[in-house]
């Protein structure tokens, strides 16, 4: 049996899919607390988990719950991760190797006394598993094997594309409660700060990003139009931040947001090793440049030569005058 740790509302459908492609029954996990408004709050997550979880192929939902688990604690959700893989004893866990799910199997896998392979884009089952591991930012795929009496591992974004698996009449829920001392909540999310709404860099399925070619902030005018005409989102490279035009929570790259959507637009960005590295998994980009030689047009699927203030609009209004 294998385990996939959901990290949120969703099961992430590549987790599911790499973990289908080895061959053995799938199982999932959720940590959820055990009293007041969160507790109601999980068990309407889960009962809306279930149904997705059966349209998956996952016959069982395993609930952590316990009052430590509310918000969140990486601490605590490792230790009771790693007391759950005690009493199940599954051949495997896979996570989403997110900053949250990398942080819960890194605990887990310490206090479990057991090793974790991380940013895995491809897995072949088997003593030892054979695996494939994004490092150095994505730059390098390391070929490496990974022996444990049970394996943990977290899959890179973008890693193993969703496939359709057989689905099963329900999901059965069975609760595991773990014992937690007081002091695993001693680091623990106590504030939150709501974020802007609407589509984010992580789900878009196209981010306009620019880069110092846009010139300003105001620049950014034209790609924001054009992010709303492809249902998109707008990004940056590290030199817009740096220079005041749009906020860190904006940037791709290796100080920022590691993204992959299905359309990369990549506007007045030369192409730097740590803005190639939060981009590479897009499945196409196109580079809007001056430079032919640069990088980024080096690297795109598709490139533009010409400024982006004479490209963009041109794009804007072609695309409005196809919709009227």
């Amino acid at each position: 049996m294998l385990l996939t740790l959901i990290d949120g509302q969703e099961p992430a459908p590549n987790v599911l899919a790499l973990a289908h492609s080895l061959d053995l029954p799938v199982e999932a996990v959720l940590h959820v607390t055990s009293d007041g408004a969160d507790a109601d709050d999980a068990d309407d997550v889960a009962g809306h988990l279930t149904d997705e979880l059966a349209k998956q192929g996952v016959a069982t939902l395993h609930l952590i719950r316990h009052e430590l688990l509310a918000g969140y604690a990486p601490e605590a959700f490792g230790e009771a991760l790693a007391q759950l893989v005690a009493h199940l004893r599954p051949a495997a866990v896979l996570a989403a190797g997110t900053d949250r799910g990398t942080e819960i199997m890194a605990h887990a896998a310490a206090r479990a006394r057991l090793p974790l392979a991380t940013n895995c884009v491809a897995v072949t089952g088997g003593d030892p598993w054979l695996l494939t591991r994004a490092r150095g930012g994505g730059m390098l795929l390391e070929e490496a094997e990974l022996t444990a009496p049970v394996k943990l591992a977290t899959v890179a974004q973008g890693a193993a594309a969703p496939a359709d698996a057989q689905a099963v009449d329900n999901c059965a829920v069975r609760e595991f409660v773990p014992e937690l001392l007081p002091e695993l909540a001693r680091t623990r999310v106590v504030e939150r700060t709501a974020g802007r709404g609407g589509i984010t860099l992580a789900t878009a399925p196209v981010i306009v990003s620019g880069g110092r070619g846009v010139g300003s902030a105001e620049g950014y005018a034209v790609l924001e139009e054009l992010a709303a005409l492809l249902g998109g989102a707008v990004g940056c490279s590290r030199v817009a931040t740096n220079n005041g035009w749009r906020p860190h929570s904006d940037q791709v790259g290796l100080t920022g947001t590691k993204v992959a959507p299905d359309l990369y637009i990549a506007c007045g960005i030369s192409g730097a090793t740590q803005h190639w590295v939060g981009c590479t998994d897009s499945k196409a980009i196109l580079a809007v440049n001056t430079d032919p030689e640069a990088p980024m047009v080096a690297r795109a699927t598709y490139a533009v030569i010409g400024d982006v203030h004479e490209v963009l609009p041109a794009v804007v209004a072609e695309i409005r005058a196809r919709s009227s």
